[in-house]
């Protein structure tokens, strides 16, 4: 099999400086173009460069995926909210080059994500989904394990429409099993 045959793998790694044109790139098109991000101005390399440090200071992956030499796409894991009761809940973020849509990308990018975040103290990963996740969003995540958990209806409005944001969750490890390893008895 060719290197640049459409079934070609995709390789997955931590992203690199080096990265970051082609992220904002992808980004910028699903900004300009689409509601995967409620953003509506394209944020900088140098911006995505500080939102990446941030991920990677609470211990988060932030990784690409590499088809026929160049990054398909990238995703990684944020805190789901600041509070400290939401510690070990995270939410997810994929965002794929549009001419590599259908190639795997978004499912090795996801699955990887989800392996990496298993390995820290995260009990559940969070998705949420612009429009019905039209753009395949809802069955990429369903494909691995996400659950519906609800709709909000109408929390964004871009490109002259509102739109909903679907909520789904994903048990991470031991999920709500066990208690996480630094939680003291009786703490609250």
């Amino acid at each position: 099999m060719s290197e640049s045959s459409p079934a070609t793998a995709p390789v997955i790694r931590d992203a690199t400086d080096a990265d970051f044109p082609a992220i904002q790139a992808i980004y910028a098109h699903h900004v300009l173009t689409g509601v995967a991000s409620f953003e509506e101005t394209p944020p900088s390399v140098g911006e995505l460069q500080k939102r990446r440090a941030a991920v990677l200071s609470h211990g988060l992956p932030y990784i690409v995926a590499v088809l026929d030499g160049k990054v398909a796409g990238y995703a990684y894991a944020t805190l789901y909210r600041p509070r400290i009761a939401y510690r070990y809940t995270i939410e997810d973020s994929i965002y794929i080059d549009n001419a590599c849509r259908g190639r795997g990308v978004g499912r090795a990018l996801l699955a990887t994500l989800i392996e990496r975040c298993e390995q820290g103290p995260w009990r559940q990963m969070i998705a949420v989904i612009a429009d019905g996740g039209r753009g395949g969003s809802l069955s990429l995540h369903r494909s691995a394990g996400f659950e519906l958990v609800g709709t909000l209806k109408a929390v964004g409005f871009k490109h002259g429409r509102w739109l909903d944001s679907t909520v789904m969750q994903r048990t991470l490890g031991h999920g709500s099993e066990a208690l996480p390893v630094d939680a003291e008895a009786g703490s609250q």
